[in-house]
């Protein structure tokens, strides 16, 4: 019980990279690799406040904000210097991973013994539960857990439900369009160079939220953490979209929180199967492979007759999100 109490709480807090990854690759067609850089950058300067005795609710703005500040730098090097997309996403992944070294000032920053969000919810934890252990469905969970999964799953729902409705002001169907459709909402005046800018921001500051949530829970920052974290949470968006069949923007965000945690809890358990975890890595890189092709082995299998045009409310072939 414990190991699905631990998938549930990684899960959850990686899925607001998971919606970051939604912003980048769906919402706007960018393929952003700044995510691998900023998830370990929010980690980084969230373990490195909380080390100097700051707040942790501070220390994780201020990591959230951070990351946001690289998706800006990613926008401006693509959209003010005409860099190629992918491109401009190494280039300040790669800037980064130096950045996070300077800022931890070592390759990894322990947080075991430092007061941290996590100590937070243990604390809440023992307020609420006031006993060391708790029966859930006949098994023993530490109240610690237990309380770390509620306190993340809370945090969740604040950032998803934030998000939702971000998407439904004027400014986020602006974004909405400028990725669906930029040549039309340039004609109304938006600049679509600006959105692009905002919605890489506010990817990234998601990503850097996952990470300093990560840090804290795991009880430490460390350099390599980001490491393919760009298709981890492109794998839980696909798996959300195939879960919830729809790509309205809704549902969609409820659907990668589901990949998320689905996700990891088949990780976890590959991992408690005999997984050798030097493999995981090439797990996931295959299997977010098959997810990839698996639409166009589908379509000649069916035949183009169902696949050609598109009704009005129906998913797009590319991916692309509905308001």
């Amino acid at each position: 019980m414990t190991l699905l109490i631990g998938a549930l709480t990684i899960g959850a807090i990686l899925s607001l990279l998971a919606l970051g990854v939604f912003v980048s690759f769906r919402v706007f067609d960018f393929p952003d690799i700044t995510a691998d850089g900023s998830i370990t950058l929010g980690a980084a300067v969230t373990a490195a406040l909380i080390v100097r005795q700051a707040d942790p609710v501070l220390a994780t703005i201020a990591g959230c904000g951070c990351g946001a500040l690289a998706g800006i730098l990613t926008g401006l090097i693509h959209t003010r210097f005409g860099i190629n997309k992918l491109l401009s996403g190494i280039l300040t992944m790669t800037a980064l991973y130096s950045v996070n070294l300077h800022i931890m000032g070592r390759s990894n920053v322990p947080l075991l013994s430092e007061v941290s969000l996590a100590t937070l919810a243990e604390s809440l934890g023992n307020v609420l539960f006031r006993r060391s252990t708790m029966n859930v469905l006949g098994w023993e969970v530490a109240a610690r857990d237990l309380s770390m999964l509620i306190c993340a799953g809370a945090a969740v729902v604040l950032v998803c439900t934030a998000v939702y409705v971000f998407f439904r002001t004027n400014l986020g169907t602006a974004m909405q369009a400028a990725g669906e459709n930029p040549q039309m909402i340039r004609a109304l005046g938006v600049n679509v160079e600006n959105m692009i800018v905002l919605g890489l921001m506010l990817s990234n500051a998601l990503v850097a939220l996952a990470g300093a949530l990560l840090a804290q829970y795991q009880g430490f920052a460390d350099v390599q953490m980001g490491i393919g974290m760009v298709v981890w949470g492109l794998a839980s968006v696909i798996i959300g979209e195939a879960l919830v069949g729809t790509r309205q923007i809704g549902f969609v965000i409820a659907g990668a929180v589901m990949g998320s945690v689905l996700f990891r809890l088949l990780v976890a358990l590959a991992l408690r199967g005999g997984l050798d975890p030097n493999d995981l890595k090439l797990v996931t890189a295959l299997f977010v492979f098959l997810a990839l092709i698996a639409p166009k082995l589908a379509a000649r299998v069916t035949g183009p007759s169902r696949t050609q045009g598109t009704k009005a409310g129906a998913p797009r072939s590319d991916g692309r999100v509905h308001a």
